[in-house]
């Protein structure tokens, strides 16, 4: 049997993304530099998992904790730039630590299910920060719309883990350009991308709840329907 050849450069991590939308390609690209790093250090896929929830959620902290000082008439577009550039980095190092297990041969049950937690984790922090923002700046909002935005932004999660087991059945599988934008809408890398720039105009934050809930409830509607007209054949 032929030894795997060790990774020579970022690119040999590169070829090893499992894809992704338009914005979490260039993610994938960032996350390979990363996933290179790594290797040279001697790290582990989890350490970049622990890695990337620490900087994802302290940034969501970070935002969170400026709400007030922002209120009594500081800049947000300092935050809105540190908060989208590091949040991006850390959605990097999500990427990374996948492609940095495959090509080195050290993933794990274990740091699977850690990935997927520290996902789950960073994610409920952004969502946090669209909400407590949303209720800061445009209190008439209805407190439920926050509570079903924030529900309904684990669509994503849960379906991603149901095509992870059973990729038989996709609503639309062309990959043209075209419909890679309009999957924007549901691309994390973007999402986030947003989210933070939302913050330069924090009063408007709520449409972004809004819309992304609204998405998020049209996808987990036709995911039903296409699931339930597949088991009932």
């Amino acid at each position: 049997m032929t030894a795997q050849r060790p990774p020579r450069r970022p690119a040999d991590f590169l070829a090893a993304n499992r894809g992704g939308g338009l914005a979490t390609m260039l993610d994938q690209r960032g996350g390979a530099l990363f996933a290179y790093a790594a290797w040279r250090a001697g790290l582990k896929p989890s350490h970049l998992s622990l890695l990337n929830l620490v900087l994802g959620i302290g940034v969501s902290a970070g935002v969170i904790a400026y709400i007030p000082a922002a209120r009594e008439g500081y800049p947000w577009w300092p935050v809105a730039i540190a908060a989208l550039v590091l949040w991006q980095a850390a959605y990097m190092i999500d990427c990374a630590d996948g492609q940095l297990a495959r090509v080195t041969g050290t993933g794990s049950d274990a740091g699977a299910r850690v990935d997927v937690l520290c996902d789950i984790a960073i994610q409920a922090s952004v969502v946090a920060v669209v909400v407590a923002v949303t209720d800061a700046y445009t209190p008439a909002v209805p407190a439920w719309c926050g509570a079903a935005f924030a529900a309904l932004w684990m669509t994503n999660l849960v379906t991603a883990v149901m095509a992870k087991e059973d990729a038989s059945i996709s609503m639309v599988t062309s990959t043209s350009l075209p419909v890679r934008l309009v999957k924007l809408v549901r691309d994390y890398g973007f999402v986030i991308a947003v989210i933070a720039l939302a913050l330069l105009v924090p009063g408007l934050m709520w449409v972004v709840m809004l819309g992304f809930g609204a998405v998020n409830a049209l996808f987990l509607l036709a995911s039903i329907a296409v699931n339930a007209r597949a088991s009932l054949r």
